[in-house]
This record gives C-alpha cells, sequence and structure tokens, in this order.
C-alpha cells in the first residue's frame, strides 16, 4: 500500500481527496497498488467533513509517518511549501505539486533534493490543469529537439477576451462576470496581468529546452488595457486577441514572452474559447503538436495531481529523471531584443498629417479604419525589434498632428 499525505485541503487538495477517493478502484490497478491518503495537513478544521479524522495542523505528523510515501502540497506560494517539500524528501518521500510559483522560483532546488534523495519531484499539474504536456515532453518527445512552445496557458484571461469577442462586452464587466462564475479570484492580479501564464511558459520551457529560463526575465503583459475597440479592430483584420505564452530557441538565446497578441482566425488558437487551454509543441522532427484541455479548475488540477501520484507510485524505489539541466541557466533574450509586429491605435488631431507620420516612420500604407470610432485609425507595422517599435510610438506621439497613442498590441508574426 502507498500512504499520501496532502498539504493543503483548499480547492484542489479536497480534488485530490475526491479523485482517489472515487477512482479508487482504477487508480489502484493502474497504480500497482492501493493507494490510501493517511494524513492531510491544514490549519483549518473542517467539523463537518469526513477528512477531519486524518487532519493535523502539525507539518511534522506527515514528515515523520513512516506510512507516508508521497506528500502532495497543493498549499500554492512558496512558502512554507517549498520548505515543506524539500524536507520531506530529504525524509525519503516523493513530492507532487500544482503549484507553478513554486516550481517556476524553486525547480531547479527541488528538482536537486530529489536526485539527491533517490525520490521524485513531479509537477504536471502546474503548467495547464488537466492538459498533459510535462510528461510528453519529458517522454513521448525525447527524440525531438523543441523548438518553439506557444499558447494559451490561462484559463481566465481566455474567458474573459472570449467573451469581450462573441458579445462585445468591455473588460470590467466581464471580469465581474468571471469572478461570480469562479473563474477569476477576488484578486485577479496573478491572472490578468499575465503573471500566471508567465510562470508555467517558463517551466515548460526549462524542460522543454533542457535549462532553466527565469521567469523574471520573461516580457509579460496582460489584458487590462484591451478594450471593446481593440477587439473590433482585430475582427477588421480577420483576426481575434488572445493572451499567448510564447517561448522560443534563437541563436542568440531563448525569445520568451506573455502578451495579447492578435491571431488570425484560421491559427488554432483562435478557436480555443472560454476557460480552456491549448498548447502547440513545435519540434524539428515531430513538427507540430497540440495539446487541449480545461485549463484549470477544482477536479481537472487535482486528476493531474493525482495522475503524478500514480506515476510516483510506480516508481516508488527508483529516481525517475526530468530533463530540466539544473545547473544551467539559459539566457533570455531582453525586451528590446524580442522582433515584433504591431497594431497601433492613434487618436488624432489632422487625419491626413497623422498619417503622412505615420507613413514616414513606419514606411506603412496599411490603415485600418473603422466606420464608428471618429478621430482615430490604425495601422499594422513591419517586423522589427521591441526597442525599435518603442522609439518610433514614442517619436510618433509627439508629433503635433497626434493626439495620444491609444494602444499598441502585438501582431502574430
Amino acid at each position: 500500500m502507498a500512504g499520501i499525505g496532502i498539504l493543503g485541503y483548499g480547492t484542489v487538495g479536497s480534488g485530490v481527496y475526491e479523485v482517489l477517493k472515487v477512482n479508487s478502484e482504477i487508480i489502484s490497478r493502474r497504480a500497482g497498488e492501493k493507494i490510501e491518503v493517511k494524513r492531510i495537513f491544514d490549519l483549518r478544521d473542517f467539523a463537518d467533513d469526513e477528512v477531519q479524522k486524518i487532519l493535523t495542523h502539525d507539518f511534522e505528523d506527515i514528515l515523520n509517518d513512516k506510512d507516508i510515501d508521497i506528500v502532495a502540497e497543493v498549499m500554492g506560494g512558496v512558502e512554507p511549501a517549498f520548505t515543506y517539500s524539500i524536507k520531506a524528501m530529504e525524509m525519503g518521500k516523493s513530492v507532487v505539486t500544482s503549484n507553478k510559483a513554486l516550481v517556476a522560483e524553486k525547480g531547479p532546488e527541488l528538482l536537486k533534493s530529489a536526485s539527491k534523495n533517490g525520490v521524485n519531484f513531479m509537477f504536471e499539474a502546474s503548467c495547464g490543469g488537466t492538459i498533459p504536456v510535462i510528461r510528453p515532453l519529458n517522454e513521448a518527445l525525447t527524440a525531438d529537439e523543441i523548438l518553439k512552445i506557444e499558447g494559451i496557458l490561462n484559463g481566465t484571461t481566455n474567458f474573459i477576451l472570449s467573451k469581450m469577442t462573441a458579445e462585445g462586452k468591455g473588460f470590467a464587466e466581464v471580469l465581474k462576470l468571471a469572478q461570480s462564475l469562479g473563474y477569476a479570484e477576488a484578486d485577479p492580479t496573478a491572472d490578468v496581468e499575465g503573471y500566471d501564464a508567465c510562470r508555467k511558459i517558463a517551466i515548460l520551457s526549462s524542460v522543454a529546452f533542457g535549462g532553466t529560463v527565469e521567469y523574471k526575465k520573461i516580457l509579460t503583459e496582460g489584458i487590462t488595457k484591451i478594450t471593446k475597440t481593440d477587439i473590433a479592430y482585430a475582427k477588421a483584420v480577420g483576426s481575434v486577441i488572445k493572451l499567448v505564452a510564447s517561448s522560443e530557441i534563437t541563436e542568440n538565446g531563448v525569445s520568451a514572452k506573455v502578451t495579447p497578441l492578435i491571431i488570425r482566425q484560421s491559427h488554432p488558437l483562435a478557436c480555443v474559447n472560454d476557460a480552456y487551454n491549448a498548447i502547440f509543441v513545435r519540434g524539428n522532427m515531430s513538427g507540430e503538436t497540440m495539446y487541449y484541455g480545461s485549463g484549470a479548475g477544482k477536479l481537472p488540477t487535482a486528476a493531474a495531481v493525482v495522475g503524478d501520484i500514480i506515476d510516483e507510485v510506480k516508481h516508488k524505489n527508483c529516481h525517475k529523471p526530468i530533463d530540466w539541466d539544473t545547473d544551467r541557466n539559459l539566457t533570455v533574450l531582453s525586451t528590446d531584443e524580442l522582433t515584433v509586429k504591431g497594431l497601433i491605435r492613434v487618436a488624432f488631431a489632422d487625419d491626413a498629417d497623422a498619417r503622412r507620420a505615420v507613413s514616414c516612420l513606419f514606411g506603412t500604407k496599411d490603415f485600418v479604419q473603422l466606420a464608428d470610432t471618429a478621430g482615430e485609425f490604425a495601422f499594422l507595422t513591419d517586423m522589427e525589434t521591441e526597442k525599435s517599435l518603442k522609439d518610433k510610438v514614442f517619436e510618433l506621439s509627439n508629433n503635433v498632428s497626434v493626439k495620444e497613442i491609444l494602444n499598441v498590441i502585438r501582431v502574430e508574426e
């Protein structure tokens, strides 16, 4: 029998317990032995829940329980999750987690500890909820050199943008709806500002490219500045706006970013709507593979955690390595070095003069005008560096014929 300790009995923790209970027979068959939750750690009491009898408020009870082989860390945050995970592995217990903040910040140290102590540290649920992607990268695609990862990695922002696109509503209105439906937290900052997706693409990149990609170096922008008018311009050029995370190997390093992106309607990511996620992986041999599914939620995330638990039960007596060189930090290109194509919205004082200024600076005549947006136009740029684009936008904003630069949105390359 394999004993499990769960750290945290919140949304995901209670989901892990539920999945292990409801699917106990098939889980035990697939693991090769019975799996039983021995202890649950939480600072709260749950008097009306059957888990109260195995609840503890002291982590040491889990750490010192010799019947616990695997610890499921589903507390969230970096501390005390990191300290607890390290201590568990030092006691010979494998660890699974859904905690993207923990893996993005402390992944190398946790993987080193697992290797040193002959146990396993797995984190499938940290990047795509129920979507299997870490395991395919580490197992199914090992004959490939992974060249690029691109995807929609946050269900909250995808739900908001989908609703804004389909119903013509503004950001604030749809955010309230997302919160009422449980898709967004009371404080949605991590989601809507892109921080959640940033951590996920950093983890995926580290596994795919074989070395650490530091999330703090990744260009990250959220969706709070996206308006109904921006979406209307995207529709006018046959496209939609999605929050896209991408990471690609170049000659000079890793080109990584998380930004709102205008993508053509024929792009496979364009039809990924509501709270769903999708991840594209491009290998030099297999070409493009796509992974699609529910990117969040109690049971989908819990099912991914339990999938790792099963894998660790199967490898209880041996360390299963993950292709992430923890001693190798990959170079992440600076924002200025990234290449970009943009759609720029301009509020003008003089239409003709503003267009001439745009043509002079950007060399473009590709203007977009909406019937119901008086006093402004948009235009598409050619490919250039982020620094070059920024400098040109600044110069344009100081032109007397331009009232304001209303928005700059990146466009699919």
